[in-house]
């Protein structure tokens, strides 16, 4: 197989994970909300992302900090703690709920477990499957969790800032670069790693060197340390140009195809514009449904996900043709647009889907 099919076949993996978190979110919104994980009093403030994307500002200086000091482990630690926390909330409501008593107080064991044994997993041994698994518990979890807390406006607000910052941290501060450069030499989940042969192995892969170009050339948007930032440790900004490992394909200047290994995307790409398709099915109601197999979806949170798997496709088809891109300004606008598509379609008047039918 060539390796401009394999590039192919690895984005198509590409957009199946970011179904799997998307569809995940939906399927997890109602069981969190039942677990009392709706931690913002008033949902519909917009100053909740605010006081999000200052976390995520001062976590993406925290870790360029870490990575130049050379004490990478720390955060590598953080990422690994914070990526098997969030896990736990994803196997705490879908695991058996079977407790022991510790101390007088119920202890969700199978989910404490579980968490345990993927942390120890990603520390001891995080080959790409590792990674990619804990990096989509952690994107359907964190997804799920900001999607009950951020109504619509708030995630609208979150959704347009971040992508605004991805734009000026790739083109033009540059600084994801060296972020992605120096993350990716962690294997932690902050990116997925997508490989384009069977025999690919991410332990083995020398990220310092030759892969480290393509890392440079990485981008993602993330954010799940977005999550990470405040929930699970990992860089929302980076940007789906992570996906650009795969650049080495030829493009319209002529460019061979390289010897890439795998393709990278941020896990931020991923969660980012969930967090507005896990609103629209918590908070929007009383509206056509699109249905599948053990899942209702309101329209306009059927049409977020699908604006956002158009975004990836061009997003992709950009980055295989030879260039790094931000991913959040396509993801996250192909999310907003789908979105008021679907409202709009739904019956909803304008000022009401954005969220400012209160403020006027």
């Amino acid at each position: 197989m060539d390796q401009r099919r394999r590039a192919f076949l690895a984005s198509g993996a590409i957009v199946g994970i970011f179904l799997v978190v998307q569809l995940g979110a939906l399927a997890i919104v109602e069981p969190f909300k039942a677990q009392n994980y709706q931690f913002v009093e008033d949902t519909s403030d917009p100053t909740n992302s605010l006081v999000y994307i200052g976390a995520i500002l001062v976590a993406t200086a925290l870790m360029l900090a870490a990575i130049k000091l050379d004490v990478d482990i720390l955060l590598r630690g953080f990422v690994v703690f914070s990526g098997a926390y969030v896990a736990f909330y994803v196997f705490q409501v879908l695991l058996p709920p079977v407790t022991v008593s510790v101390g007088g107080a119920a202890i969700p064991a199978v989910a404490v477990g579980m968490a345990a044994v993927l942390g120890l997993a990603l520390w001891f041994y995080p080959e790409w499957y590792v990674i990619d698994a804990a990096g989509i518990l952690m994107g359907i979890g964190a997804a799920g969790i900001f999607g009950i807390n951020f109504g619509i406006l708030p995630a609208l607000v979150l959704l347009s800032v971040l992508a605004v910052y991805d734009a000026i941290s790739v083109y033009g501060t540059e600084h994801m670069l060296t972020l992605a450069s120096g993350v990716m030499e962690m294997r932690v989940p902050i990116v997925l790693v997508i490989p384009l042969s069977l025999s690919y192995s991410f332990l083995d892969a020398d990220m310092s060197a030759g892969d480290s170009e393509d890392d440079e050339n990485a981008k993602s948007g993330e954010s799940d340390k977005s999550e990470g930032n405040e929930l699970s440790g990992e860089n929302p900004d980076r940007m789906a140009g992570e996906t650009d490992a795969d650049t080495d394909e030829s493009g319209d200047d002529g460019h061979q195809i390289g010897d890439r290994d795998a393709l990278f995307i941020g896990l931020g790409d991923a969660v980012i514009p969930t967090v507005l398709v896990a609103s629209a099915a918590f908070f929007i109601t009383g509206v056509p449904t699109l249905s599948l197999p053990g899942l209702s979806i309101p329209l306009p949170a059927g049409t977020a996900m699908i604006g956002t798997l158009v975004g990836l496709v061009v997003l992709l088809w950009m980055v295989l043709k030879g260039r790094a891109h931000a991913g959040l300004p396509l993801l996250n606008g192909g999310a907003i647009s789908g979105y008021l598509i679907g409202a709009v379609l739904s019956g909803i008047p304008l000022l009401e889907a954005l969220g400012l039918a209160g403020l006027f």
